[in-house]
């Protein structure tokens, strides 16, 4: 969606970043917008923060301190830039922005890096880990995930909860007056996630499993890592931290690999997973135990998940429907391969 043009001369009015040149949106990522500047006086990335509340900046402003400070600490982020007035969030209407200067890369998935480099891939989770608690030290958490964000915590999820919801996306499925390619797999991946939740229902995790907690980015993924886009394969940006929140760490190093590494069949390229996953141990301390129930408990998230799904039924909305297939395969393959992957990150 382009960015009206009183609105960003407004916006380089309050930074002095001088008159636009370009203004391209980009069209990476789920929840917020984006805009690539060129400007008289340098080139910088726009986001608009869809979820930000111009009656309360607080929250942002947290966000942008926490990522300044790991800046400070040498990791590769990009913080935002001041307005004239030193505030890092411009409020424009009813619309949060904050600028950052750009950063020139290219992303990269787990299939585009060698075992040296997942190898370093999840050192830099691990450092992040370890300076996120540094620098925020255990204060009030930010700000509650926005209703729009990707329920990542299904760990607890009940059989037959999952069961209604696999009812209720069988029955749009089914409605649908002329069905797509889409709709033929989305009802063939639901009746076999039915035949998969009720052979494995005895292996939900139990409520008494407390994992170790921390701050994390909240969403560590290919879209949102930066590599050089040209030399040395090393990354220059971890970029959206709007979900910068306190989560199981171990978890989020479980939930990046399963995004990093899987392959188009849906399978996990394990070798690299466990190059990975040693690195991240390493990097913090974390057990081979600890990986190995994290492990588990988002194999069993994965297991009863289908946000995409209901975004596609219920919200009308396709943004991730290009990721539904490998998604929907990996829980297979990893029902499948469960020991192997247990193996892969505690070994």
């Amino acid at each position: 969606m382009p960015l009206p043009e009183h609105t960003l001369a407004a916006l380089l009015r309050r930074y002095g970043a001088g008159t636009a040149l370009e203004c391209r949106p980009l069209t990476a990522g789920l929840l917020n917008r984006g805009y690539r500047l060129a400007t008289t006086t340098g080139r910088y990335f726009l986001k608009h923060h869809l979820d930000g509340d111009p009656a309360d900046t607080a929250p942002l402003v947290r966000q942008h301190r926490a990522t300044a400070a790991l800046a400070a600490l040498g990791l590769p982020v990009a913080p935002p830039v001041a307005d004239r007035d030193g505030h890092t969030v411009v409020v424009h209407g009813d619309r949060c922005y904050a600028l950052h200067p750009w950063v020139e890369g290219r992303h990269r998935d787990g299939g585009q890096l060698d075992r040296g480099q997942s190898r370093r891939l999840g050192a830099l989770l691990g450092r992040v880990h370890g300076a996120l608690d540094q620098v925020i030290r255990r204060t009030p958490l930010p700000y509650a995930p926005p209703d729009l964000n990707v329920p990542h915590r299904a760990t607890a999820a009940l059989p037959a909860d999952t069961e209604q919801v696999i009812d209720g996306l069988l029955s749009r499925v089914r409605a649908r007056p002329r069905r797509t390619g889409f709709d033929e797999l989305a009802e063939h991946r639901l009746l076999e996630r039915r035949v998969l939740l009720r052979a494995h229902a005895h292996r939900r995790p139990g409520e008494a499993e407390v994992p170790a907690e921390g701050w994390v980015h909240g969403d560590f993924h290919p879209l949102n890592l930066l590599y050089r886009a040209e030399g040395p394969v090393e990354p220059v940006a971890i970029v959206d931290w709007d979900r910068l929140d306190v989560q199981p760490r171990a978890e989020e190093a479980v939930r990046a690999a399963a995004i990093f590494f899987v392959r188009p069949d849906g399978g996990l390229d394990l070798p690299k997973v466990r190059a990975y996953a040693r690195a991240y141990r390493a990097a913090t301390g974390a057990s081979a135990g600890e990986l190995a129930a994290a492990a588990h408990r988002v194999w069993w998230e994965r297991l009863n998940d289908f946000w995409m799904l209901r975004w596609h039924y219920e919200r009308h909305d396709h943004r991730a429907d290009p990721q539904f297939p490998a998604a929907a395969a990996l829980v297979v393959w990893w029902t499948r391969h469960h020991a192997a992957v247990s193996d892969a990150f505690s070994a």
